[in-house]
Formats: C-alpha cells, structure tokens, sequence
C-alpha cells in the first residue's frame, strides 16, 4: 500500500529535499506541499492525506495553530519536523499537546547531505504512524494539580490509599454472545504484590507518545509521592530540558533534568538528559554518561533498568509506557531476576505498542494509562 504524505514547510529548500527523501520508500508518496499552516489546513482537506509532516515556524499561521485546527476537522497522523533548539524543544511539546503523534529533530546538515540516518528515521515514522487513519490522541489534565500544604518527606512516608480499580490487571474484559448467554464462573482476582515498604525507586521508561503519556502519570501525583522518580524518556538533547521545566510546573511533585551528582529524595522526578545515559550510584545519586555511538538510545531504558538492578536489587518498580521499539526488554529481565516490578502500559491506551509489548510476558501488571498514576499513589 502506498500512503499519502503532505509535507508542509516554509523553506523551498526543506520542501524538495522532503520530497525527495520521501518519495524514495515505495510505500511513501508526497501528494502535496504547503508553505504555510493555512494552506496545511487546506490540503489536508483537499487531499486527505494519511500523514503530515509539519514545521511549525511558517507565516500566516503556525505549525502547532495548523495541528489543532486539522485535528479538529478531520483528524490525521501529523509528525512534527523540529528544530534541535531550547526553543524549537518547547513548541513541539506544545504540538505534541495539541495532537502530533511524534517529531522528528530538523537538522539542515543532515537533510543537506542526504543523512542515511535521517532518511531512516523520516521512512519508518511516517510508515508507523501512515496506517491510523484516526491516531490515538492522549489528552493530558488540562489544569495541573495544586499541591497541598508542603509536608515533611521522608523514606517511610506513605500517601492515604484510593479506592482500588474494578479491574485489578488493567485489562478489558470481552465476552463473546455466546459467554453472555451462558451462566458465568466467577474467578477470584489474583491477588496483588504488595509494594509498600518495599519499593525504593520507580523508574519510567517512554518513547513515541511519552511527553503526553508521562504528563498524564505524574500530574496525578502529590508533592509528598513516598518515593523517588527517574524518567528514561527518547529524546534529543535540549528536549528533555524543556520538557522537565513544563512538567515541574504543572506537577506537584518537583522535575528536574538530571544532572551528575543529583541525589534521589522522596517527591523529586529526574529526568535522563537527552544524548546522554543515566546510571546510579551506591551512594544514592545519579550518573550522567556521555552517549556512545554503539547505543541506539540515548538515554537508554536498557542501560537505566540494567545499573538499578545492580544498585537496588528487587527494590525497584519499572514501568514501561508507550514506545516505539524494544528498549526495556533487556533491563526489564535484569530486574525481574532480582526479584524487582514490572509494569507495562496496555495497548489500548498506547500511541505505539512497541515498548510495552516486548515487556508483556516480564509485566507483573499490565494497565490502562488512566490508571496507572492512582495505582502508583495506591500501592506505593
């Protein structure tokens, strides 16, 4: 199958070499370019194409003003095509808020010298993402939450339990016409591992759908979550910066990029530095590496999950979100085989079942999104 892209961007340079770049997969065809958000809007109507590439610094209208507006209309998969700057990091979060599946970092070097990188990277997003028709967007709390009186924290504080979910595994319940009419088994639910007092860090590993996802799980948190919070989340160096500094002010607990040297404490969230690799230390701090060109991600869950179970043994929760790709599988097992958690995020609530999916027969608990930042404050 062949699907159709629309490439909108306001360089004549970036459109011909996008063009170009795309056309060369037999599975990917430009029916159309835009120069502006406007014209975006209006191709995107005209043409109904299976997936947008989008700028977002264009006149007339911009690229985030462009995605809200067509998901309005006729929603479509719309990869964003950002600038590798502080600035550019900021309004592609807003985009992806607004309903982009996924970006793709813009750099002029490597679409000038025809980057097989690039190229790689341009195909197998767009062939991802080409096929939903209507993509799966994660709308995140629209107000974050005010954070009560600032208490005392401390390793052993624990938060008042919530009423528990009706589905202790996360999981939707089907039933065929035949099971209806039938007489019904009720099966006792399999109890659940008790965390309390015995969890010592929660570590989130995410990719393709993360910003939103993670906004999603940590809004739901309070300022005095018992437990510290390291993030493992695909993105490219001055990302992670302003993603760590928009969720610190919408969240109650406090975010911060990780820097060498950080401490874990109670109610603090790092965030692994983008290009980089997060690992730990026996003295309760984080270790920032510099990436190797041997690793495909940087930062790593793999490489994160690995160094925890070595630190922390059994006393670690992993939770796997939505992702393209597998990294995790390998961590998740060395974290298994200390006797640490697992969970992984189901497939239903996922922009991309990669990452969760290759952690399913390792996951003691597999959970819609919704529910994953009230079993967090419930077991923990």
């Amino acid at each position: 199958m062949v699907y159709k892209v629309l490439v909108v961007d306001d360089s004549s340079f970036f459109q011909v070499r996008l063009k170009d770049i795309i056309n060369e997969h037999p599975n990917l065809k430009v029916v159309g370019v835009a120069a502006n958000g406007q014209e975006a809007i209006d191709l995107a109507e005209t043409l109904q194409p299976d997936i947008i590439s989008m700028d977002y610094e264009m006149p007339y209208l911009d690229g985030v003003s462009a995605v809200r507006a067509i998901m309005a209309k006729r929603p479509v998969p719309i990869v964003m095509f950002s600038s590798m700057t502080y600035e550019g990091a900021r309004i592609t979060l807003d985009a992806l808020e607004a309903g982009a599946v996924d970006f793709i970092p813009k750099n002029f070097a490597e679409v000038s010298r025809n980057s097989a990188n690039l190229k790689k990277k341009l195909h197998e997003t767009l062939l991802t993402f080409a096929g939903q028709a209507q993509p799966r967007a994660i709308s995140a709390p629209a107000r974050p939450i005010a954070p009560a009186a600032t208490p005392t924290i401390s390793s052993t504080q624990t938060t008042p339990a919530r009423p528990a979910p009706t589905s202790t595994r996360g999981e939707p319940v089907r039933s065929s016409s035949s099971e209806s009419s039938a007489r019904r088994v009720e099966t006792p639910p399999t109890p659940r591992r008790s965390l309390k007092g015995k969890v010592k860090i929660l570590i989130i590993g995410a990719s393709t759908g993360g910003p939103v996802a993670l906004s999603e799980v940590l809004q739901k948190l309070p300022a005095s979550f018992p437990l510290p919070v390291v993030i493992i989340q695909h993105m490219p160096e001055n990302f992670t910066r302003a993603f760590a500094e928009r969720l610190d002010k919408l969240c109650a607990v406090r975010v911060a990029e990780a820097k060498e040297g950080d401490m874990l404490t109670p109610g603090q969230v790092l965030i692994a530095p983008g290009g980089k690799q997060l690992i730990f230390d026996r003295r309760g701090s984080v270790k920032v590496l510099p990436g190797d060109e041997r690793v495909s991600y940087k930062p790593s869950v793999d490489i994160t999950f690995a160094s925890a179970a070595n630190i922390f043994g059994g006393g670690v929760l992993g939770v796997v979100l939505t992702g393209m790709g597998a990294d995790g599988s390998e961590g998740a097992r060395l974290l298994k085989e200390k006797g640490a958690v697992i969970w992984g995020q189901d497939q239903a609530s996922c922009v991309v079942y990669g990452m969760p999916k290759a952690v399913a027969g390792l996951a003691d608990e597999v959970l819609p999104l919704a529910q994953i930042g009230p079993r967090l404050i419930q077991d923990l």
